[in-house]
């Protein structure tokens, strides 16, 4: 049995005290003399009759060891005292003065009076101002989001009704809902388990790229399974207060375990989960918060009825203590969707809007290649908002094409102007695009050609479209695939023999492909299956750092720097030998501004 140890709250309550009890030391034995020195003036005896004499003595007040009186000089009031002198002359002189005198019968003071007064009053004073001063404090910071003390209650609880997320609701990732229909079966006939002995997973991890669908996945397994649903992310355990973030742990298991059987999900688990020894630095209160989620993982049985289910996409920066069997039994992985899984996508979520005519869906899937399940329902809504635009209440194939189009380049730009200068250079740049890619026989087809400039700075644009899903990239196909890149540049050079700016996206996306053929592929002539680069992440676009020395750099920078100009110097020789064409398609695509596939392959086999 695990002991729980008592948190000490004896040492905050004397170190509170003692802060007490120095405040009143100093108040009663620095800051009462200084209050009362300031307010009373000492004065020489001599001073006192001479005051007397002018009239400028108000009120006398004769004590046992001094006397107090009153002056009153320019328009001011002043309270002084002297010491007490034998002088039988004092009273007669105060009689012929008129002035009002009196003396004071000496008594003991109290000693209870005096230590309420000097010491209980000012202690309990300075801790009434205290409570108020922090009751005050814990309401403004409790009102704060996430900032809740000791609430008890952690994340957000869903409870599973008529409109739940079903398995059905979520497509293009039918391994990963193989995988997850045993905890759905675990947590609605956990007996059958129990009865051979077997143990559920606590914890199922799922990795994979933005937008993939890991909580809708997590939220459909709670759904199916018909159990309520926690869910938090990894940020929110992450606190000002040192302290909150494991507390929040424990919060969030008490919570789960009230209401198994359940599912308890966190989000960018990573923002928790880093790795403890992956750098020199450090963070004590997210490892604190790690710890705390590791203990509670391993304190609960794995037949409770909690499953946990945690969503990363990077899932290689993760503490192996986390990953270990008995944490998160299960990886689960959600890539993105192949061609008959961005069909079904794209069959999910137009259920949800008003179609009119025949759809090709497939038309739709192969033009989205290494779209997500997120972008893809986005290119259905941003037809529906293209129908709404023209005035329409269906939605129609063309408005599907033309948000497919939105979502990659950005919406057109109506009012762009560009010169007929500009527009010619831009026809030729695009159409050495297509013209290299129709003359190589290891390039996709092109479906469109267009030079209607686009909001994301785009003043053309040429698409590609596979027929199918391709998952593995040869050497000629890189080659290809550079030459085509390359084929805008190449046409302003053999045309206008000029260079323009227009070409600086196709210099990003050379370069990058180009050194990914030398460091990573093993594609290089002069390395071979040298892996040069490491780094980066799986799923998200880390920076990739090289892992050689700086003289085989340069060498890689060389070898970059040659097969770029290999593609370049194809491009534009394929050009030159078709020239007539190059001509004739940038005149009809300059009359037309947007040309399709079909007619730009009509032309071309004329």
């Amino acid at each position: 049995m695990n002991e729980q140890k008592m948190p000490n709250s004896v040492n905050p309550l004397l170190k509170f005290w003692g802060v007490m009890l120095a405040l009143t030391l100093i108040f009663n034995l620095i800051v009462l003399p200084l209050i009362s020195s300031s307010r009373v003036r000492e004065t020489s005896y001599s001073f006192f009759l001479d005051s007397v004499e002018k009239g400028t003595v108000d009120m006398v007040q004769i004590e046992q060891n001094e006397i107090n009186y009153i002056i009153s000089q320019d328009g001011t009031t002043q309270v002084c005292k002297t010491g007490i002198i034998d002088d039988p002359t004092l009273v007669p002189t105060l009689r012929e003065k008129d002035i009002p005198f009196g003396s004071v019968i000496p008594s003991e003071p109290n000693p209870i009076m005096s230590f309420l007064l000097s010491w209980i009053t000012p202690i309990a004073m300075i801790g009434l101002m205290s409570y108020f001063l922090n009751r005050n404090f814990r309401k403004r910071i409790g009102n704060m989001p996430g900032m809740q003390f000791g609430s008890g209650k952690t994340g957000k609880q869903y409870v599973p009704d008529e409109n739940s997320v079903k398995f059905s609701d979520v497509a293009g990732q039918e391994e990963a809902k193989e995988s997850l229909m045993e905890v759905v079966d675990y947590l609605e006939n956990p007996e059958k388990y129990t009865k051979v002995g077997a143990k559920c997973p606590k914890g199922v991890l799922l990795v994979g790229p933005p937008g993939t669908g890991k909580t809708l996945i997590a939220k459909a397994v709670a759904g199916e399974a018909n159990v309520p649903f926690f869910s938090i992310s990894g940020s929110e355990f992450v606190e000002m207060f040192v302290g909150r973030g494991a507390a929040k742990v424990r919060e969030l298991f008490e919570q789960a375990s009230k209401n198994a059987p359940c599912i308890v999900f966190i989000d960018e688990i990573d923002t928790i989960g880093k790795s403890r020894g992956s750098s020199f630095s450090s963070n004590d209160e997210r490892e604190q918060t790690l710890n705390q989620l590791l203990t509670e993982m391993d304190g609960f049985g794995a037949n409770k009825g909690v499953i946990i289910l945690a969503a990363t996409n990077r899932p290689e920066i993760l503490d192996p203590a986390l990953l270990r069997p008995g944490r998160f039994d299960r990886t689960v992985p959600l890539e993105l969707p192949d061609l008959q899984g961005r069909i079904d996508i794209l069959k999910v979520h137009a259920k949800n809007i008003n179609i009119s005519g025949d759809i090709d869906y497939n038309y739709l899937a192969r033009a989205t290649s290494g779209a997500s399940g997120a972008q893809l329902a986005n290119i259905i809504n941003e037809g529906a908002l293209r129908a709404v635009r023209e005035g329409r209440d269906a939605v129609l194939q063309e408005d599907l094409e033309e948000s497919i189009e939105t979502v990659i380049a950005g919406q057109q730009k109506k009012n762009a102007i560009m010169s007929d200068e500009e527009k010619k250079i831009v026809a030729y740049h695009e159409i050495g695009h297509a013209l290299v890619a129709a003359l190589q026989s290891h390039s996709a087809p092109v479906e469109k050609i267009t030079i209607v400039p686009r909001t994301s700075g785009a003043l053309g644009y040429t698409m590609q479209v596979e027929e199918g899903d391709k998952y593995l990239v040869s050497k000629s196909e890189a080659i290809a695939r550079l030459a085509t890149i390359a084929g805008g540049r190449a046409a302003e050079e053999v045309v206008f023999n000029e260079i323009t700016t227009g070409a600086s996206n196709d210099i990003e996306k050379m370069t990058q492909l180009a050194r990914s053929m030398v460091t990573k592929y093993g594609m290089s002539d002069e390395f071979g299956m040298m892996g040069l680069s490491q780094g980066g992440s799986r799923y998200l676009d880390g920076g990739e750092q090289m892992n050689c020395s700086q003289a085989t750099a340069e060498k890689v920078d060389k070898e970059v720097r040659s097969i770029i100009n290999a593609a370049q110097e194809k491009a534009r020789q394929l050009l030159r030998d078709n020239m007539n064409s190059l001509h004739e398609l940038s005149a009809f695509l300059m009359k037309e501004e947007t040309i399709t596939g079909k007619q730009f392959m009509e032309i071309l086999n004329k």
